[in-house]
């Protein structure tokens, strides 16, 4: 049984063939539809740095828009970097910030017009983000932490939409 979801059986994953083997799952008879998934990360730091960040005062630069370019590249490679994802052709991907009293909140949202979701890339838009954002403020916070990675929203496809 899975440990998430005790509902399906190992036999029902839809990435294991029958030996246990991974396999890309065929999407080729799904119906094309609008598909739109929103993913957050957060970066916990200190209120002097989040004070950087919103004022582009850090050493390295305007870390939130380096961090924006990274989540919008990292979405379009998602299929390389997540070995059984469908490459998806992207029509839309946004990456923004809300800063707060001790962290930066990232929210990535994907769309797309195909035959499967792109929660994916959303997630892998998130995280390189967030990661992005560390890399920039290393140097003036050593202890900062990446945290909350997780999918917020999805819309379109068979299963429907819902929001967490």
């Amino acid at each position: 049984m899975d440990a998430v979801n005790p509902e399906h059986s190992p036999s029902a994953l839809t990435h294991l063939r029958q030996d246990g083997s991974a396999q890309m799952v065929d999407v080729s008879g799904k119906s094309e539809t609008t598909r739109e998934a929103t993913a957050t990360a957060t970066v916990r730091t200190t209120d002097e740095v989040l004070g950087l960040l919103g004022s582009g005062g850090l050493p390295k630069g305007d870390a939130l828009a380096v961090a924006r370019v990274a989540g919008i590249m990292a979405a379009k490679k998602t299929p390389e970097l997540i070995p059984l994802c469908h490459p998806l052709p992207l029509s839309k991907v946004t990456v923004d910030f809300e800063l707060g009293t001790d962290s930066v909140e990232i929210l990535a949202t994907v769309k797309t017009r195909g035959v499967t979701g792109v929660e994916m890339e959303a997630l892998t838009a998130a995280s390189v983000a967030a990661l992005s954002v560390y890399d920039m403020i290393k140097a003036v916070d050593k202890h900062a932490v990446l945290t909350d990675i997780k999918v917020l929203a999805k819309s379109g496809g068979k299963s429907g939409d819902w929001t967490l």
